[in-house]
């Protein structure tokens, strides 16, 4: 009995402190790398980073901290950690190459938050889709369609391509083509889409309007209509002035021509 107790006496004694010194730094090592994530976390809101994108810098700060620690404590422990760290490796290269594709997405969800081409409420054109942002996300942006349709674009896409944002600026030009009969007097219909323009509440008298000839067409001389607006107000005057400038035309005698062809036909006597 007394070999049994001195042999635990010298197993405790050998391996109790490596034990002990292995929950210390375990410990320790948990609080420090909670400590760090947290502070990576504030770091990040105060440089405006988004709040996603935030608590995910955190979390894998924290993560990745805390996998040093555990393979210290079980190094601390005598266990060899070389192969552990072989198989953690290959483990992330494998998860890697079959996750590229949101790996992709990922960054380029980075690089959409931080560098900020488009913000929730804009309207935009992105990877070939036109609609109003809805949600930034890490691997994808969310857009509502005018038709009430949701779209969801993968981020990748979107920095791949060029992005067109409507609502950066606060002025927007609308650009209308107006084709008049060859017959008609071109100052007398320019005044009346002039008119037209400014009687309008939403369009902008700075930068002033223009009504100019732009070209002279095979059926028409066509005449450019560009007011300036809001950006939340494009779609309201464009509609609007079609359907005024038409019916102001009209009313002022001015007439809107369509294609036409005149076919002549000869008789040839034999």
């Amino acid at each position: 009995m007394s070999e049994w107790f001195t042999l635990a006496q010298k197993y405790v004694v050998q391996y109790g402190l490596n034990i002990l010194a292995a929950i210390v730094i375990f410990i320790v090592g948990k609080w420090a790398a909670r400590l760090v994530a947290n502070l990576i976390e504030r770091l990040a809101q105060t440089a405006r980073f988004d709040a996603t994108l935030a608590k995910f810098l955190k979390d894998l700060a924290y993560f990745g901290l805390l996998t040093f620690v555990i393979i210290a404590a079980l190094n601390q422990l005598g266990i060899q950690t070389a192969s552990l760290v072989a198989i953690i490796g290959a483990a992330g290269l494998a998860i890697g190459l079959a996750l590229q594709g949101s790996l992709a997405n990922f960054a380029a969800g980075v690089v959409l938050i931080i560098l900020k081409p488009f913000k929730v409420g804009d309207a935009v054109e992105v990877a070939g889709v036109i609609g109003t942002v809805q949600e930034i996300r890490i691997f994808n942006t969310v857009l509502h369609h005018a038709d009430n349709r949701r779209i969801i674009v993968p981020n990748a896409k979107i920095t791949s391509e060029s992005i067109t944002n409507f609502s950066a600026n606060d002025q927007r030009r609308v650009d209308l083509v107006f084709g008049i009969s060859y017959t008609d007097n071109i100052g007398t219909a320019k005044d009346t889409l002039m008119k037209v323009i400014r009687s309008h509440p939403k369009v902008l008298q700075d930068p002033a309007p223009v009504v100019a000839v732009s070209e002279l067409g095979e059926s028409s001389v066509n005449l450019v209509c560009r007011p300036w607006v809001r950006p939340a107000d494009y779609w309201t005057v464009y509609f609007d002035i079609v359907e005024l400038g038409k019916l102001e035309l009209e009313k002022n005698g001015i007439s809107i021509p369509f294609p036409q062809r005149h076919l002549h036909v000869y008789q040839h006597q034999a």
